[in-house]
């Protein structure tokens, strides 16, 4: 089921959810891919109109689609930099230098945690595990896992983020949803 209403998601992205919907028994199922697919089709995030076209298209209630999106760290639920930068702050990225690395990124970008800079270029979060600890600090960004990041090469990756239009929200998610539906309705976004 992909019932028909206003929305932001491209005919690439309608056929892609209508994919997504086949292969479950009930359009519920498909509530996380769903929201992959939102988030990307509206700039890397879920607004509230993304969740609402989500819940409207599978035809569920827009708080059963909120409260599945609230609930995973993975989906964005306010606007992010152009570069979300994630740093790992489990156990063993901990151990290894990760609040440095947080550190050093609040002083190179003039943001704390949880905030964006001024110019959109970048968001910065902790990630609870990025599940990568043999390379320790880990930092994701976008679809790309940063691994051996330290207080002395981090400035390394910002200059090399700054001027890229890889690692966003958008080709992350855009990435998921082609794992999802290869090769269907040739969508690409980024």
């Amino acid at each position: 089921m992909v019932a028909s209403s206003a929305g932001r998601f491209s005919e690439a992205g309608l056929a892609q959810l209508t994919e997504i919907v086949s292969h479950y028994p009930d359009a519920g199922g498909a509530i996380l891919p769903a929201l992959w697919l939102a988030q990307r089709e509206y700039g890397g995030w879920l607004p509230a109109e993304a969740v609402a076209e989500v819940a409207a298209r599978l035809g569920r209630p827009a708080s059963e689609v909120q409260g599945v999106a609230s609930f995973y760290t993975m989906y964005n639920m306010q606007q992010r930099g152009r570069h979300h930068i994630e740093v790992c702050t489990c156990l063993t990225c901990g151990c290894l230098g990760a609040y440095e690395v947080i550190d050093r990124l609040e002083q190179l970008l003039g943001i704390h945690l949880g905030q964006t800079t001024p110019d959109g270029e970048f968001s910065l979060t902790e990630a609870e595990c990025l599940n990568y600890c043999e390379a320790a600090t880990v930092v994701q960004v976008g679809e790309r896992y940063f691994g051996g990041v330290n207080a002395g090469n981090v400035a390394d990756l910002i200059d090399r983020l700054r001027g890229s239009d890889d690692c966003t929200p958008v080709s992350l998610s855009n990435a998921i949803v082609e794992a999802i539906v290869p090769g269907r309705a040739g969508a690409t976004h980024g």
